[in-house]
C-alpha cells in the first residue's frame, strides 16, 4: 500500500478548502454580502433570461408537436414530429450551456442517438424512440409557466427592495413634480397617508434593506427549481447513468483482478518457485556427495529442509492473500481476529453479525480490514486500534480506528484511493476521517447480500 500518514500527505490545501492558507476570508457575513456577489447577479440574470427563452421553447414545442400530431394521418406527420423532438434536443443543449454558465450547474450530455438503420427512416425512428427527446419536450413545456412565475417574483422583489432602500434619495420628486407630499401609502375619498416625514422615510429605507438582503436568497430558491428541472429532464436518465457506473465498475473489477493475478504470478515466480528450484539443485548436490562426504551432504540436506519451511510459509502467506481458509470455515470474526493478531499494535475486534453475508462480500470486508490494519502497522505510529463490524438493514458496515498521527487521505494514487475504487465496484463506500494529529477513523459500507442457496 502507498498510503502515507502524517503532515503533508494527501491533505488538501487549495483555496476551496477550509483552513487552507490560500482560503479567502470574508469580513461580512453571507447575508450582507449576498446582494453584491457575482453569483447573485448571475442567478438574477438567469431568471431574467428564462422568460424570453421560455416563450421561445414553449412556442416551438407546442407549435411543432401539434403540427406533427395533426399531420400523423399523412406521411408528413412522422418527419415533422421527429424534427420537433430533434429541435427540442438542440434547445435542451442550449439550456444546459446556459445553466453551466450562469448557475454553475454541470450536467452531463445525454446519450447520443443510437441508429439501428442508416438513412432518414433510421434517424426518425431513433429520435422518436429516445427518452431524451421526450424529456426535452417536457422541459420545454414546463419551463415556460415556471419562468413566468420566477420572473414576476424576482423582478418585483428586486425592484421593490431597491426602490424602498433608495427612497431617501428620490422622495423629493413627489412634492416637486407630482404635487403630493411623498409616496402614497394609503388613500381613500377622505383620507390619505404619505411617507413624507424623516421617521417614515427611514422606516421605508429599512424595510427596503430587508427586501434587498432577502432578494438573492429568494432568487436562489427559484433557481434551485431550475437546477432540478435541468438536471432531471435534460441530463442523462437514471438508467443511462447506472449503465455508465456499471461499465466503469466492471472496468475496475477487471483491472483489479488482472493486478491480483500479476501479483500472484510475481510472488510465485520470485518467491516460492525460485526457492523450490534452489531446493532441487541443493538436493541434487547433496545426492552426489552422499557417498563421498556424508557429513557435507547432511549439512546440505539440513539447509534444504530450512528452504522447504521458508517456501511453505511463503505459500501459506500467498494462499492467505487469495482467500484465507479461516474465513471460509469460521467467518469474519475469527478471520479478523487472526489478521489483527499479526498487527504491530494491539487491536480490539468486535463483530456483531447474526448471520454471514455472501462469500464475495465477506471476502471484500476481510481484505478491506486487512489492508487498513497493514496501513496502521506501517504508517500510523499508533499505540492501539479497534475494528468494528455490524449490519444496518441491507448494508454491512465496518470501521477501523487508530490513535496514530492522522493525516490520511484517499487522494489520487494512494492505497486508500485504490481501496475506495474496489468498494465502489460493488456499490460500496469508503469514508476517511483523519485530521492531522489523529485519530484516524475509516468507515466502509458494503451492500449486504445473502449466500445464494444451491439447488
Amino acid at each position: 500500500m502507498a498510503t502515507e500518514y502524517g503532515q503533508g500527505y494527501g491533505l488538501e490545501s487549495g483555496p476551496g478548502f477550509p483552513g487552507a492558507t490560500g482560503a479567502r476570508r470574508h469580513r461580512l457575513p453571507a447575508g450582507l454580502r449576498a446582494p453584491f456577489e457575482a453569483r447573485s447577479w448571475r442567478e438574477f440574470g438567469y431568471v431574467l433570461l428564462s422568460l424570453p427563452i421560455g416563450i421561445l421553447l414553449f412556442t416551438y414545442a407546442v407549435t411543432m408537436t401539434s403540427l406533427g400530431a395533426g399531420l400523423l394521418v399523412t406521411f408528413l406527420g412522422v418527419p415533422v414530429l421527429a424534427a420537433a423532438l430533434a429541435g427540442c434536443r438542440g434547445l435542451g443543449a442550449m439550456e444546459r450551456a446556459r445553466a453551466r454558465a450562469l448557475l454553475g450547474l454541470r450536467v452531463s450530455d445525454p446519450d447520443p442517438l443510437r441508429l439501428r438503420k442508416q438513412g432518414a427512416m433510421g434517424w426518425m425512428g431513433a429520435v422518436l424512440k429516445s427518452g431524451t427527446s421526450w424529456r426535452s419536450l417536457l422541459y420545454a413545456v414546463l419551463q415556460f409557466p415556471w419562468s413566468v412565475f420566477s420572473f414576476v417574483v424576482a423582478v418585483n422583489v428586486w425592484a421593490v427592495g431597491w426602490a424602498m432602500l433608495t427612497y431617501p434619495l428620490w422622495f423629493w420628486v413627489f412634492p416637486m413634480y407630482a404635487g403630493q407630499d411623498g409616496l402614497q401609502l394609503y388613500g381613500d375619498e377622505t383620507h390619505r397617508i404619505y411617507l413624507d416625514n424623516p421617521f417614515e422615510i427611514t422606516v421605508t429605507a429599512l424595510v427596503g434593506l430587508l427586501f434587498t438582503l432577502a432578494t438573492p436568497w429568494i432568487v436562489r430558491a427559484l433557481t434551485t427549481v431550475d437546477r432540478l428541472m435541468v438536471h432531471g429532464l435534460l441530463g442523462p436518465s437514471r438508467l443511462a447513468t447506472r449503465v455508465v457506473e456499471l461499465e466503469s465498475d466492471r472496468g475496475v473489477v477487471v483491472d483489479t483482478a488482472a493486478a491480483d493475478l500479476r501479483r500472484i504470478e510475481r510472488d510465485l515466480h520470485d518467491g516460492a518457485q525460485a526457492r523450490l528450484v534452489n531446493l532441487a539443485m541443493d538436493l541434487g548436490l547433496a545426492k552426489e556427495k552422499l557417498r563421498e562426504d556424508p557429513r557435507a551432504a547432511a549439512v546440505m540436506v539440513a539447509d534444504a529442509h530450512g528452504e522447504v519451511k521458508t517456501a511453505l510459509q511463503e505459500l501459506r502467506d500467498l494462499a492467505r492473500g487469495i482467500h484465507p481458509a479461516v474465513l471460509t470455515d469460521r467467518g469474519l470474526d475469527a478471520a479478523l481476529s487472526s489478521v489483527a493478531s499479526r498487527c504491530t499494535v494491539p487491536v480490539r475486534v468486535e463483530v456483531d453479525l447474526a448471520e454471514r453475508p455472501a462469500s464475495a462480500i465477506e471476502g471484500i470486508a476481510y481484505f478491506t480490514v486487512s489492508e487498513l490494519l497493514q496501513n496502521i502497522s506501517k504508517h500510523a505510529r499508533a499505540t492501539s486500534a479497534a475494528v468494528e463490524v455490524w449490519r444496518v438493514e441491507n448494508r454491512l458496515l465496518l470501521q477501523v480506528v487508530d490513535n496514530g498521527v492522522g493525516g490520511a487521505a484517499a487522494s489520487a494514487g494512494s492505497g486508500l484511493a485504490g481501496l475506495a475504487e474496489r468498494l465502489d465496484a460493488v456499490d460500496g463506500i469508503l469514508v476517511v476521517d483523519s485530521p492531522v494529529g489523529g485519530p484516524t477513523r475509516v468507515t466502509a459500507e458494503l451492500p449486504w447480500r445473502n449466500e445464494p442457496v444451491a439447488g
